[in-house]
């Protein structure tokens, strides 16, 4: 004998879906809900180890910009001490060339003339005096271009003074370039310098007394 169910089957096939999709829609919401909270977490260690690195790149430079300011200073005074040994040299270039300087000057003189006046303003040298005839003077000039620590010599002036019964009477005015020495080839000179000196101020020269007492 047949069996007919007159249950509602259907509406119970409708009610047993209807939880299978709640529960498949529970858990893709779970799952939803996990991967957020997983990429929070991984996204929260990468930004933590982001600032780890900056906080490590800042101290390294300020680390840096420390030992910029440090190099400055040092190169700040080793630019003081290559100028400070600059001048020690100039110095010390200075005074041997000065000493032949009035070496030379004396042994250029002629007689029949003297200095009365001597001005050095860098590499130029003022000289004025007094000589016998303007002969003198050309001698001397002469004689300065001769010498290898003096340059050429430019005459500025030459007057002769008609009340100056003296055996001197011509006034004259040189300017000197003066220059290295060049020294021969197997000889050996103190120190070359170029004439450096910081001048301007007049110096009363007296050479002819020296001249005198060679």
């Amino acid at each position: 004998m047949a069996r007919i169910n007159l249950l509602p089957w259907r509406a119970e096939r409708r009610e047993l879906r209807k939880r299978e999709f709640f529960m498949q829609l529970g858990v893709a919401a779970a799952v939803a809900i996990a991967v957020v909270i997983l990429w929070g977490l991984f996204m929260d260690a990468r930004i933590s180890n982001q600032n780890d690195r900056n906080t490590y790149l800042g101290d390294e430079i300020k680390q840096l910009d420390a030992k910029i300011v440090e190099i400055k200073d040092l190169q700040k005074t080793k630019s003081q001490l290559l100028a400070r040994k600059q001048i020690i040299e100039q110095l010390q270039e200075n005074r041997s060339q000065m000493v032949h300087l009035f070496d030379e000057l004396v042994k250029t003189i002629p007689d029949g003339a003297r200095l009365t006046t001597l001005k050095q303003d860098g590499d130029v040298l003022t000289l004025k005096g007094v000589a016998q005839s303007n002969a003198t003077v050309a001698d001397y000039m002469r004689k300065i271009e001769a010498s290898p620590w003096l340059g050429s010599a430019d005459l500025v002036s030459t007057s002769k003074d008609s009340q100056n019964d003296s055996r001197t009477p011509y006034d004259f005015e040189l300017v000197v370039h003066m220059g290295k020495p060049v020294p021969a080839k197997g000889s050996s000179v103190g120190s070359t310098v170029d004439a450096s000196q910081p001048g301007g101020a007049p110096v009363s020269a007296a050479s002819g007394n020296r001249r005198a007492a060679q």
